[in-house]
């Protein structure tokens, strides 16, 4: 007899270097192998950030819906449900809609539909297309879970979805791996004029594209600079990540004339480190689900300074763990920055109060139980 757990079918866009993405892995990787396999379905393609799975028995698909066309996308999601029989659908945000019927069609027993944040073209999620889409999808999902309370009332207001069947479960952050300090030096890594323990390290991680709007906070930064040039000697920013938008950042910088206080790694692999050589996150994006980067940074001891967009404001407590702003708001974020830069007990403070509610409400066990108790619920229907 086969004995074999039962498999997850998670179908994304990308398995790429992203918030979503990476919760996907954690999951994955922190849940028993004796209760359940996956297999991650790419409605596209996929990166070498598939390494980060820690399992060798998880095969990642993909599709490649732009160059196949969305009917012969269907018909493969179709024939992979045949194939492999999964207990359990799992699709993830617009993309992952499309596996919901071919999987009913096929005889998946248990479909789940997450909802992890809005494009940068439906910021507010009222568009009437993806909202009709989902809408038509309904009555194939067993369960929707959000990841913020923020995208839960979307869902029951927009979609029109009972709340009854939406569960609303919260990032985790591994509060192992993401650790302060402790006093240790960690700026190594960094250029040589960006290494001393007295300069004041502004960063932000992220993905290079137009929701981040890593933008905004250039130009937050040349204002500081513009009103007070002294800031120069003890001031940096270091901008983590790559994406379509990285060449034109790095022109903005220039333009500002803050190129020499700017450091632009790329995308990196040591986010725990690199986390531990900052003195403030900052994250300015246009909308946000559940930032796991702002989870990552509060785990790591550092007061945030976000938008009240989204789920930042369940995460980010306005003047307790950290400060809340306006998307583009240069000159509030200017001076939010300046506020934490001329009061280190303040910035600490707030650090430490992050630290704990990072402890407290957003660990990755309790994630990961979340998770599993739908998943155990959906093999009993």
């Amino acid at each position: 007899m086969n004995h074999q757990p039962p498999l997850i079918l998670h179908v994304i866009h990308h398995l790429v270097t992203g918030g979503m993405e990476n919760g996907l892995i954690n999951l994955i990787n922190n849940m028993p192998a004796s209760k359940y396999r996956h297999v991650i379905v790419c409605i596209e393609d996929y990166s070498t950030f598939r390494q980060r799975i820690n399992r060798d028995d998880v095969d990642v698909i993909a599709c490649h819906r732009s160059t196949v066309g969305t009917w012969k996308l269907r018909k493969k999601l179709y024939n992979l449900c045949r194939e492999l029989r999964p207990a359990i659908l799992h699709s993830r945000n617009m993309s992952g809609l499309d596996a919901i019927i071919p999987a009913r069609l096929a005889g998946v027993p248990f479909c789940i539909h997450s909802e992890h944040g809005f494009d940068v073209d439906n910021l507010d999620g009222l568009n009437w297309k993806p909202a009709l889409l989902r809408r038509l999808h309904t009555p194939f999902v067993d369960r929707y879970i959000t990841v913020s309370k923020h995208l839960q009332r979307n869902l029951v207001e927009q979609i029109k979805i009972t709340p009854q069947k939406i569960s609303q479960i919260y990032n985790g952050v591994n509060v192992e791996r993401f650790v302060p300090t402790s006093g240790l030096v960690t700026r190594h890594w960094l250029p040589t004029d960006f290494q001393d323990d007295k300069l004041f390290i502004i960063g932000t991680v992220g993905r290079i594209q137009p929701i981040k709007d890593q933008a905004t906070l250039l130009r937050a930064v040349a204002q500081l600079l513009k009103q007070q040039s002294s800031l120069a000697q003890r001031l940096r920013l270091v901008v983590v990540g790559d994406g379509p938008l990285l060449t034109h950042l790095k022109a903005l910088a220039n333009e500002l004339d803050i190129a020499e206080i700017v450091f632009f790694p790329g995308s990196l692999d040591n986010i725990p480190q690199t986390l531990q050589s900052f003195d403030t996150f900052v994250l300015p994006s246009l909308n946000e689900g559940i930032s796991n980067t702002i989870l990552e940074a509060m785990a790591s001891g550092l007061p945030v300074i976000a938008t009240a967009v989204g789920g930042n404001v369940e995460l980010v407590e306005d003047g307790i763990n950290g400060r809340l702003f306006c998307p583009g708001d240069i000159t509030a974020l200017a001076s939010l920055l300046l506020k934490y830069l001329d009061d280190h007990d303040l910035c600490k403070t707030h650090g430490n109060r992050a630290l704990n509610l990072a402890h407290d409400k957003f660990s990755l066990s309790a994630m990961v139980a979340s998770y599993r108790l739908i998943y155990d619920s959906g093999l009993s229907t």
